[in-house]
C-alpha cells in the first residue's frame, strides 16, 4: 500500500473568491492549431530565432553551380548506388554541387554525403532502399540506441563532412520488412555489444550474428552545417532523422510516417548542438520529436550533451511522445526550446524519459504555446523505466548511492498550453535520491480524466491554470515544496476532504483558488 496521498480541493480553495482567477485566455488565443503548422505550411524563408538562451543565425546553405542529374548517368540500371555515389564524389571533390534525382522510381543501397553537396530528391521521385544487408555494408561509424558502434548506420550517411544538405519534394521509403531483421527488443543492448572494447572494434554488421542492428534512415555524424528539407519519409528500418555530434543543424519542412514500426522514431537529435527544427509534420510507430545524448557508461565516456535546440512550428500525429527527452540522457538535453507546436492524436504529449543506469538528465527545458490532443498523459516524467530493461533498478525502493549513472531532471518550464484531451495533467514517475527539481507550469487551460500524480519531486508549481475533469484526486508520494497558485479546478466531485500531511511528503501549498 502507498503511503499515500489523496488531495482534494473543494472547501480548501474554494473560499478564496477573487475576479481573475486561472488561466490568463488572452495568451492562449493564438496558440496555432493543426493547420497552421507542418510541412504543409512551410514558409520559403527562416524566420530569426528567438530563444531563451543564445542561438546562431540559421540560414539556407549555398552550393556551387554544378548539377549532375542522375538519369543522364544510370544506363537502364537497376539499382542506383553507385552512379548516385560517383556523382556525390565528384562533385565534392571539384568544390560541391546539386546531385538531383528525377521523378521516377529508383531503388538503392547506402548513400553517403559529402562536403559541399545537396542531394536533391526531386518532387515526383521516389526513392526505394535496398532490404538486402550487403548494400549497407561494410559497416561504418555510428552510435546505436546511443551507444558507439560499427554498423550498417544509416540508409543516407555522413561522416565528417561540412556543408552537406538533403532536399527536394520527394519521396523516401526505407527497407523495413526486407531481409533487415533486427534483433530483439527484449535483450538490451548493452548485453551485446562489448563496452570493454573500443569503439572501433564493436563491429555488428550482420557478417558474424544472425541479427543486425537496423540502419537508420539519415544519420549524419560529426558533420557541420546540416540542412534538410522538404523530402518524406516512410517505412523506415529504425530511426528516421538523427544527427549525431553534428554542430548546425537544419530539419524543415518534412514530413514522416513510421506508424506500425516498433522503432520508428521521427527525429532524434543525438548528442548535437546548434539544432533548428521547423514546420515539420511526424506520424510515427516511437516518439516523435526526441533528445537524446548517450547511454550509459558509453555515453559518460563520451560526454557530449544535446543542447540549443529550437522546436517551432512543428506537427506530431501519431507517436508515443510528442516532445521527447531520453531515455537516453548520459551527456545532458540542455537548453531546447519548445514552441508553438501541435501534438494531434499523439500517445503523452510533453515527455521525459530516463533510468537510474543511464546517467546525465536534462536542464533548461522551456516550452511554450503548445495545443494538445492526446490519447494518454499531457506531461509525464518516467525516471525508473521497468525490470524487463533494469531490474531492480526500476524499483522506487530501496533509494540508492547517488553515483555517476544516477540521471536528473531540473529547471523546465512550461507555459502557455491548451490540453483540448488527455488522461493525467501531470504524472511524475521520480527517482528518490534525484527527484524532479524546479518545475513550473503556468497559464494552462486543460481538459483531461484525470487530475495530478506526483512520486519523488520538489519545487513545484502549478498556477495559473484551469484544469476541467471528473478527477478530484492529487497522488503525492515524496514530494516537497508543491505548489498550487491561482488554480480553478473544474470537477463533478464534491464534499471531499484533505487528510493528514503524509509520509515522505514536505510542504503542500495552495493559494487563490476555486473549485467549480
Amino acid at each position: 500500500m502507498r503511503p499515500f496521498l489523496a488531495i482534494v480541493f473543494l472547501a480548501l480553495i474554494s473560499c478564496n473568491k477573487q475576479t481573475n482567477l486561472g488561466a490568463d485566455y488572452s495568451k492562449l488565443a493564438n496558440i496555432p492549431t493543426k493547420e497552421q503548422v507542418g510541412h504543409l505550411v512551410l514558409p520559403d524563408t527562416i524566420a530569426p530565432v528567438v530563444a531563451p538562451f543564445d542561438m546562431p543565425n540559421f540560414e539556407k546553405p549555398t552550393f556551387p553551380d554544378r548539377t549532375i542529374n542522375i538519369q543522364e548517368r544510370t544506363e537502364n540500371a537497376t539499382i542506383i548506388t553507385s552512379v548516385v555515389q560517383n556523382a556525390i564524389d565528384e562533385l565534392s571533390a571539384l568544390g560541391g554541387g546539386k546531385v538531383i534525382i528525377p521523378k521516377g522510381e529508383w531503388l538503392t543501397g547506402r548513400i553517403s554525403l559529402k562536403s559541399n553537396v545537396n542531394l536533391h530528391i526531386a518532387e515526383g521521385a521516389i526513392v526505394k532502399f535496398s532490404t538486402d544487408v550487403k548494400e549497407y555494408q561494410p559497416a561504418v561509424f555510428t552510435r546505436v540506441e546511443s551507444m558507439e558502434v560499427m554498423s550498417l548506420a544509416a540508409c543516407i550517411y555522413a561522416n565528417n563532412q561540412e556543408n552537406i544538405a538533403i532536399t527536394g519534394k520527394g519521396k523516401l521509403i526505407g527497407p523495413f520488412d526486407g531481409e533487415i531483421k533486427e534483433r530483439s527488443y527484449h535483450t538490451p543492448i548493452e548485453s551485446l555489444v562489448d563496452l570493454s572494447k573500443p569503439a572501433n572494434e564493436r563491429v555488428h554488421d550482420g557478417s558474424v550474428e544472425d541479427w543486425i542492428f537496423p540502419p537508420k534512415f539519415i544519420s549524419p555524424v560529426n558533420c557541420k552545417k546540416v540542412y534538410i528539407e522538404g523530402v518524406s519519409l516512410e517505412n523506415t528500418a529504425f530511426w528516421n532523422i538523427v544527427p549525431v555530434y553534428c554542430d548546425n543543424v537544419i530539419i524543415r519542412g518534412v514530413s514522416v510516417n513510421s506508424v506500425g514500426i516498433p522503432r520508428g522514431d521521427g527525429i532524434d537529435i543525438e548528442s548535437s548542438k546548434n539544432v533548428l527544427i521547423e514546420y515539420c509534420t511526424l506520424s510515427t510507430g516511437d516518439d516523435a520529436f526526441t533528445m537524446k545524448s548517450g547511454r550509459g557508461e558509453d555515453g559518460l565516456n563520451v560526454n557530449r550533451a544535446t543542447e540549443n535546440v529550437v522546436v517551432r512550428h512543428c506537427l506530431a500525429l501519431k507517436g508515443h511522445g510528442g516532445i521527447t527527452c531520453g531515455s537516453e540522457t548520459a551527456g545532458g538535453i540542455k537548453n531546447l526550446y519548445v514552441h508553438d507546436c501541435v501534438f494531434d492524436g499523439t500517445g503523452v504529449g510533453i515527455r521525459f524519459k530516463t533510468r537510474r543506469p543511464r546517467g546525465g538528465g536534462g536542464e533548461n527545458l522551456y516550452y511554450d504555446r503548445i495545443r494538445m490532443n492526446l490519447e494518454a498523459t499531457c506531461i509525464k516524467w518516467d525516471m525508473l523505466g521497468t525490470r524487463a530493461y533494469v531490474g531492480e533498478l526500476a524499483d522506487r525502493l530501496p533509494a540508492r548511492e547517488v553515483n555517476d549513472l544516477t540521471p536528473y531532471y531540473k529547471n523546465i518550464s512550461i507555459s502557455n498550453i491548451i490540453i483540448e484531451n488527455g488522461t493525467h495533467f501531470l504524472k511524475v514517475y521520480g527517482i528518490p535520491e534525484s527527484p524532479l527539481s524546479n518545475l513550473t507550469i503556468d497559464n494552462v487551460d486543460a481538459h483531461c480524466s484525470n487530475l495530478i500524480f506526483i512520486n519523488d519531486a520538489k519545487n513545484v508549481t502549478i498556477k495559473n491554470t484551469n484544469i476541467k475533469t471528473p478527477d478530484s484526486v492529487v497522488d503525492i508520494l515524496g514530494g516537497e515544496n508543491i505548489n498550487y497558485e491561482n488554480l480553478v479546478l473544474s470537477t463533478k466531485k464534491s464534499a471531499l476532504t484533505m487528510p493528514n500531511e503524509p509520509i515522505e511528503t514536505k510542504g503542500i501549498h495552495f493559494s487563490n483558488g476555486e473549485v467549480k
